[in-house]
Parts: structure tokens; C-alpha cells; sequence
């Protein structure tokens, strides 16, 4: 470095690289600065300072001084490296692998380079390229315990697990007899529990039991090698000392499921192999037995109602409920809701709380005792049944017992915050948002609660409040940079969706496409750890990482944004933004009195936004101030609504992008493949069309969905012209051999596949209804036929025996869907109408139907309470005394001082 220079150059040169490494940036800036002045084309320094004005925010200045100095010296490998990091620092990643090799051709042994290169292989996943690095570094270097240790994970990650052993095994060979000293020994019981993992990989059983005894002095972590060595037993059988082993797990922590799930395997009564009445019989004994002996573990008592049957069940839960109701634990619902999916356990479920319910009124106690429980015992059973009923959709009596227990106690958050999920699934979200709002007033400080009153106000629409409120629980009041700083992404996606629901595509699309972002910075997050997790010999936990990152675009929340992102480009292309071209154009064919009414009002709504704008950055910069009175100044948001981001040339374009991340990751998804077809048909690509049906059906051939995008596709296909060019007929030909192969539409045509189709389905609303959309697509005249199949569709009781009267069959989501399928595809407002004066009296509290007890009636507390101003004079945070209102239950009196 700074060959060429003379000695006193040469030693300033040293002092840049020094600085940049240091982050004294300005010292070796004056320093290059020098430099330059006698020597203003040397290649090196140029580089350098580029590279430095780069850790400035000075980027486009760095890109010209670093490609004017590579210009200058070709063949420094100083150069090269340095145009690498450069494009390392933008994510550039494979230019910044070119930069590097470019590099190792003038400097085949840079050690600095090839740690570099190799971080970079390994996060762009360049295994073979990593393996072949590695051992360059190993061989330059031997002496260095991280090369032995990058080399065999290098080998590892290659999927060669025998190599990576050979490699260890080699490293351990090297060292003395008494190694590791003291303050080496939990990274040396880490290499030894990785080398025994990966023979277990490898299948060399036991090899890797004999290994682990025998190292058991070196290795440090005990709770660790008990987990690894019980693992292995049980892989080879050896299912009696696997036992034991488990035993003696159970003792250090007995609430730990897996360790349960173990010992049932040993003792061979596992469910996953379906048990028989007398290995019920064995099991309840084991865990009876076990409680004896952990009498504080709830896991041994909650888990044999897993698997328990009929009276002993019934026993079982009684006996686990009783002190939980009488402690008053809100999550004992949540702790049992897993039953509900056991056939018969939720009726046995609801007999066991009435009953308990009806002795409590009567006697004060549980039955079949005499002594007495406290009176909060009873509101705490209420709260359950509440959540009972909710959970089987007997909304009306949920809500009774909810609201009988806040008569009971007021003050008690938790029975506000299930009424308002109560009101949700009911259908009226503006009551749910206004109740969640008032337990969030019960307690400022809790930041659960704050969070769920945000979730309900998104869910109502509400973004405005919902904005308000979630900015009380983050940094400096500064609730843009601070949520999306934060990765807040349950908010951005709520967010995200209650826009795309008003309209707002382009505030929609900025939502989801933060999120994309962060799954980009979490991607990125991964860098620094190839190289701090060898140094700190945490490798299990860092092949863990990596192998997450591989199926990280699979997450559920990248997964919801994506297909957001992905309906706000296919409704943008289906209803394309207007330019301010078109809209000049528009202008000018009115009136000249209208048209200068227009401008004004247009230089009115900027001139107000440019102020609100002001304001908040005013706020911002006002709130920056840290305590030792520097000011950080954040980056101003230029696109704060979108707009930017809907001025797109192809919508659909961008939309395959996000396609084509979700037909990777969730392959397995319905809804990636509904989406493909949409974008697909639309951009006219008949044939990845056709794949996207031929998925559906693969996964689900009698979902509604499935049915509609076939009878649509073939449809499509029928109305098109003959094939004139080559490619048409290259695509016709594959259509006509594809045909025969689905089974639904088998020597049939579309008419007959959605007649059977209807009769597989007749009894399922929403199989009706995508059945008469088809019929009116495929023939139009038939509109009053395809509306009546969905009017005689009779809402069933569900195979439910609830207590107190059957539960219907129809979800509200269900019926609002088939209401705007009959409004806006079937266009008939009448038959609408018709719908939702009928789905009112099933849905009493849903909004959408306008039912009798919905908070959109006139008449309703709710809707009262929802007509306060948002930013009135008053003590509560949102601008309205929450303690004011009068609620249902007319019980908020009690505690107006708390919410003051």
C-alpha cells in the first residue's frame, strides 16, 4: 500500500487507511488532501479518499475519485479491493465479488481480501466459491482457529457433513493434551457439541454417543449435552435409558413440552401412532404419577386433556380449571382453545362452566363443595363463557355474559378487551374500536393493550386515530420513522390493508412495500455474523440462522404484504391513476368560472398540506434534541403519501416481481396461484395462466376459488381468435393436450362442469354463489337464474350441539363477500338490497347489514359514543373523555379518576 510513494507519503498513506479504520474520517481526508496535492493521480490514494467521503454520506463524489483511481493504477490490488468494499457498503454484493477476484489475480494471498470475498460467498450463497476460499485461508494461515473452524462449516453449508467432521477432528489433533484454558472453555464445548451434531446428520449414531461421552469433562453446557445425548437414544432406540434421561430433564424444568413429548415416545405412547383406550389408560397413569411428583407443573396437568376421553376428561378439566378460575387467570381460554379441535371436548367444555356458572349463583361455590369461592370467581367463569360463545359463534350470548361480568366488576381491563374482539367477530368494528379504546384508558401504561386499541381502530378504518395512538408508545412522539424504525409490521400490514379497503392505493402500497423492506434489512442483518459467529464459535446457533434466512420469504407476514402489494398493482392497471396531463386536459374543457374554482381549491389543499408538513418536521426536529442538546436531524420523507409510487409505467410489471418471491416461498399457498392468474390473465400469458389453475386444483380442486379461475380460464381461452402465428399455435397445441388431463372438465363442457360442480356443492353458500357467477360469465342472459341459486341457499344449523341453541353454518365474511358479488359482478341492487335485509337478522351487530344492534343504527349507545369529536377539549388523550360516555353496561361511573 503506498508503494510508490516517497517515505513521507508513504506514512501518510498509512495514516488514511489507520483513520478509516479508526473512523477519524476528516483526519484522513486533510491526510489524502496532502497527498494529492504533490501526487494528484496516484491511483491509491484517490481510492482511499473515495472510500472515505463514502462513510460521509458522499457517495457520488466516492464512485468518481474510486473508478478515477482505478483508472489510474489497473493493477493495484488496493484499488480493486477498495472499489469492492465500496459496493459492498450499496449491497452490490456480486460486483463487489468481480471487484475482489479482480483483486486476488494481482494478490493471490491477501488475507484481508479473502476474509472478505469469503463473507461474501457466504451470504450470496456461493458454497462451492466459499469451500475454495476457505481452505485458501486455511492454508495461508493454520495456525488461526478460525480458519480450521470457517472450513469445515464451509464444508457443512456444502452439504458434505463427513468432511466438515474430518476437518474438526483434524483441528482437535493440533491441540495439546490439556487445551482449552479456562477462558476458552465454553467456545471449545461449542465446536465439540457442533462436531456431534453433525455426525448425528450424518447418521452416525453411535460414533456421535461415543464422542459425546467422552468429551463430556470439555463440554460446558450440561443442559445442552443432556438434550443432545437423549436425542440420540431415542434415535437409536435405545428407548429405556432415553427414559430416564427425560426423567432427569423433567426434573430441572417440568414444564418443558418437548421433554413430555420425549418421554411419551420412550415409553412407546406417542399420539402421532393413534392410541388405543388401554395405552390412554397407561398414559393417564404416567402423568398421575408425575404430578405427584411436580405438584407445581401445569404442563403435567395440562397436558393429559389432550388426549383424555369422556368422563375422565371431564374430571381432568374440572379439576385443572377450578383454581385457575378461582386465581383469576384471563389466559385460561387461550390455554384451552387448542380442545376445541378434539370432536366432543368443547360440549363437555360448556357443560362443565354452566354448571359451574349456575352452582356459583346458587351457592356461592363450586358444586359438589361447601366452602365458598370469592365473587370474582364467578366473573372470571362468565369471561370465559363469553369467550365460549364467541369462539363457537354465538354472538348474542357472548356478548351477555360479557357484559353481565363487567356489571359485575367494572374495573377489570380484560373483560373490555373481549367484548371489543367479541364486537369484532360480531361484525360492528367501530364498537369494537370504541370498547378497545376504553380499556386502553384503564391502563395509559400498558402497551398490549395500546397495541390491540390500534389493531381495532385499523380494522375500523380509523388510520387517523389509530396513527395517534400507537406514536404514545414510541420514541420522541414521531410515529412514522419510529414505527418503521421499530419494524413494526403487524401495523404496517393493518395499516396497509385498511387504506387498499378506502381506496388510498397509494399510501396502501407504501405500507406494504415497508415491509418488504424489512424482510430486504433483515436479509442484510445476516452479514455481520459470518464472521462474529466463528470468532465466537456459536455455530449451531449460526447454521440455524442461515438455514432460517433460506425460508425467511416464506414468513406469513412477508407473505400478507407481498399479496397486498401485488392487489394494489392489479387494481391500479384495472383503474390507472390519472397524469397531470390528462388531468390539465380535463380542466380545460370546463367552464372558465369552474376551472379557476378548481385552481384555487387545488392551490388550497397544498398550500394546507405544505403546513401540515411544516409542522410535523417542526415536531420532529423539536423532539430530536438529545439531552445533551445536539440536535439529530432525521431524513424528511419526500413521498410521505404514496403518490410516487402509483406513477409506475407497468403495474403489472412490478407486480411480477412480488409474484415470483411468493411462487418460491409459498408454493404451497392457494392464495400465490389465485394472484398468478389474475396478474397472468391480464398481461395475457395463456400458458402460466393455465399453470396457476393447474396448481389450484392441485391444492384444493373443490375450493370456490379453484372453480371460478377455471371455468374463467377455458372460458377466455373458448372467445379467442384462431392462432395465426407460430407461437399461438405453439400455444394452442399445448392447451388442447392439457384439456384432457383435468378431470373436471373430462369429455364435459363448462356448462356441465359447473352444474356438477354445484351439485358436489349445493348445501355451501359460497360454492353456490361462484357457481352462479360462472353461469352468468359464461351466459349473461341467465342473470336472474344465477341470483336466485344464491337466494335459495338456506343457512343450516352447523353440527354443533351448543346448550343454548343451534349455531348457523354462514360466516359474515361469507355473506358480505356473496352481498358484493350480487351489487357489483351480478349488478342487481334490488337482489343486493334483497341480501342484506336478509344477512341483517343473522348478523344483528354487523355494520356492513346495518342489524338492529349494530353501532351503525341511530339508535345504538355506540354510535353515540362514536359521535364525540376526535379532538375535543377534554383530559383524554385522544381529544375525548372516554370516562364521559355511557357504555352498554352503564357501569363507567365507577371509575371516571382512573382514566382522568
Amino acid at each position: 500500500m503506498g508503494a510508490s510513494l516517497p517515505p513521507k507519503e508513504a506514512n501518510l498513506f498509512k495514516l488514511i487507511v489507520k483513520s478509516y479504520e479508526s473512523k477519524q474520517y476528516k483526519k484522513g481526508l486533510k491526510a489524502a488532501d496532502t497527498i494529492l496535492k504533490k501526487f494528484p493521480d496516484h491511483g491509491e490514494t484517490l481510492s482511499m479518499k473515495g472510500l472515505t467521503l463514502n462513510c460521509m454520506d458522499r457517495k457520488s463524489e466516492a464512485y468518481e475519485l474510486v473508478r478515477l483511481g482505478l483508472k489510474n493504477d489497473l493493477k493495484s490490488h488496493v484499488c480493486w479491493h477498495v472499489y469492492g468494499l465500496l459496493y459492498r457498503s450499496d449491497r452490490e454484493y456480486r460486483e463487489a465479488i468481480k471487484c475482489y477476484r479482480n483483486a486476488l489475480r494481482i494478490d493471490p494471498d491477501n488475507i484481508e481480501i479473502l476474509r472478505d470475498l469469503s463473507l461474501l460467498q457466504a451470504q450470496m450463497r456461493d458454497l462451492t466459491g466459499f469451500v475454495e476460499t476457505r481452505q485458501k485461508l486455511l492454508s495461508l494461515k493454520p495456525n488461526h482457529r478460525m480458519n480450521w473452524i470457517g472450513f469445515a462449516v464451509a464444508h457443512h453449508l456444502n452439504s458434505d457433513g463427513s468432511k466438515a467432521v474430518e476437518i474438526l477432528e483434524a483441528y482437535e489433533g493440533t491441540l495439546d493434551d490439556d487445551y482449552p484454558p479456562d477462558n476458552e472453555r465454553w467456545e471449545h464445548g461449542e465446536m465439540l457439541l457442533y462436531k456431534i451434531s453433525l455426525l448425528e446428520e450424518c447418521g452416525s449414531l453411535e460414533r456421535a454417543i461415543e464422542e459425546l461421552r467422552k468429551k463430556e469433562s470439555k463440554i460446558v453446557d450440561k443442559l445442552t449435552y443432556k438434550e443432545q445425548e437423549v436425542s440420540l437414544l431415542v434415535k437409536l432406540h435405545r428407548h429405556e435409558e432415553g427414559a430416564e434421561l427425560y426423567k432427569a430433564l423433567l426434573s430441572i424444568n417440568p414444564d418443558n413440552y418437548r421433554y413430555y413429548e420425549g418421554l411419551q415416545k420412550c415409553v412407546g405412547l406417542h399420539a402421532e401412532n393413534g392410541l388405543s383406550p388401554s395405552d390412554i389408560d397407561q398414559l393417564d397413569a404416567l402423568y398421575k404419577s408425575l404430578e405427584q411428583q411436580y405438584t407445581w407443573s401445569s404442563a403435567v396437568k395440562r397436558i393429559p386433556l389432550d388426549f383424555l376421553q369422556g368422563e375422565k376428561f371431564h374430571e381432568a378439566v374440572d379439576n385443572y380449571i377450578r383454581p385457575l378460575l378461582t386465581k383469576g387467570v384471563p389466559s385460561l381460554f387461550s390455554d384451552l382453545s387448542p380442545l376445541y379441535d378434539h370432536p366432543g371436548k368443547a360440549d363437555i367444555l360448556e357443560k362443565l362452566i354452566l354448571e359451574v356458572e349456575h352452582s356459583l349463583r346458587i351457592s356461592g361455590g363450586y358444586p359438589g363443595r361447601a366452602e365458598k369461592e370469592p365473587p370474582s370467581t364467578l366473573m372470571w367463569t362468565l369471561f370465559f363463557l363469553a369467550q365460549h360463545y364467541d369462539r363457537r359463534g354465538q354472538y348474542d350470548v357472548a356478548l351477555s355474559k360479557i357484559d353481565e361480568a363487567i356489571e359485575h366488576t367494572p374495573t377489570v381491563i380484560d373483560l373490555y378487551s373481549v367484548k371489543s374482539r367479541i364486537l369484532k367477530h360480531a361484525g360492528d368494528l367501530a364498537a369494537a374500536a370504541t370498547l378497545a379504546d376504553e380499556a386502553r384508558c384503564m391502563d395509559l401504561a400498558d402497551r398490549y393493550i395500546n397495541s390491540e386499541c390500534v389493531k381495532r381502530m385499523l380494522q375500523a378504518d380509523q388510520v387517523a386515530s389509530a396513527e395517534k395512538t400507537a406514536v404514545l408508545f414510541t420514541k420522541d412522539g414521531d410515529q412514522h420513522n419510529n414505527l418503521h424504525d421499530m419494524q413494526c409490521m403487524w401495523y404496517e400490514l393493518a395499516s396497509g390493508e385498511s387504506y387498499f379497503r378506502q381506496g388510498d392505493l397509494g399510501r396502501a402500497l407504501k405500507k406494504f412495500l415497508a415491509v418488504e423492506k424489512h424482510y430486504a434489512d433483515i436479509t442484510e442483518d445476516q452479514f455481520d455474523f459470518h464472521s462474529y459467529c466463528l470468532r465466537k464459535m456459536t455455530l449451531r446457533a449460526y447454521v440455524a440462522m442461515l438455514k432460517f434466512q433460506d425460508r425467511l420469504h416464506s414468513h406469513a407476514y412477508f407473505h400478507k404484504a407481498a399479496a397486498g402489494a401485488i392487489r394494489c398493482y392489479i387494481k391500479l392497471f384495472d383503474s390507472p391513476s390519472k397524469s397531470m396531463a390528462e388531468e390539465e386536459e380535463e380542466m380545460s374543457k370546463l367552464p372558465p368560472s369552474q376551472r379557476k374554482k378548481m385552481r384555487q381549491k387545488q392551490k388550497k389543499a397544498e398550500a394546507r398540506a405544505k403546513k401540515e408538513a411544516e409542522v410535523r418536521n417542526e415536531e420532529s426536529s423539536a423532539s430530536s434534541v438529545s439531552k445533551s442538546g445536539k440536535r439529530h436531524v432525521k431524513p424528511v420523507d419526500p413521498d410521505p403519501n404514496g403518490e410516487k409510487l402509483l406513477q409506475v409505467e407497468d403495474p403489472l410489471l412490478e407486480a411480477t416481481k412480488y409474484l415470483k418471491l411468493l411462487q418460491k416461498h409459498s408454493l404451497n399457498s392457494l392464495e400465490t396461484h389465485l394472484l398468478s392468474f389474475e396478474v397472468n390473465m391480464r398481461k395475457k400469458k395463456i400458458l402460466l395462466a393455465l399453470q396457476a389453475v393447474k396448481q389450484l386444483l392441485r391444492l384444493d380442486a373443490e375450493n370456490p376459488d379453484s372453480h371460478r379461475c377455471l371455468v374463467r380460464f377455458f372460458h377466455k381461452v373458448g372467445t379467442m381468435t384462431a392462432p395465426v402465428t407460430d407461437t399461438e399455435k405453439l400455444v394452442w397445441s399445448v392447451l388442447e393436450a392439457e384439456r384432457p388431463f383435468i378431470s373436471q372438465l373430462h369429455e364435459k363442457n363448462l356448462t356441465e362442469a359447473n352444474k356438477i360442480f354445484f351439485e358436489k356443492h349445493k348445501g355451501s353458500l359460497m360454492h353456490r354463489a361462484a357457481v352462479a357467477e360462472m353461469l352468468f360469465v359464461l351466459e349473461p342472459n341467465k342473470k336472474h337464474e344465477a341470483i336466485k341459486l344464491i337466494e335459495d341457499s338456506t343457512n343450516n344449523p352447523a353440527p354443533i350441539n351448543g346448550a343454548l341453541g343451534p349455531v348457523k353454518e354462514w360466516k359474515l365474511k361469507d355473506c358480505i363477500a356473496v352481498h358484493k358479488l350480487l351489487g357489483a359482478v351480478l349488478d342487481d341492487p334490488d337482489a343486493a338490497l334483497r341480501w342484506k335485509v336478509r344477512c341483517a337478522q343473522y348478523f344483528p351487530c354487523s355494520t356492513y347489514f346495518e342489524g338492529e344492534r349494530s353501532s351503525a343504527m341511530s339508535n345504538s349507545v355506540y354510535s353515540q359514543i362514536a359521535k364525540k369529536p376526535a379532538n375535543g377539549d377534554s383530559s383524554h388523550p385522544e381529544g375525548g373523555n372516554i370516562a364521559d360516555f355511557v357504555t352498554s353496561n352503564g357501569k363507567l361511573e365507577a371509575f371516571k379518576d382512573l382514566t382522568v
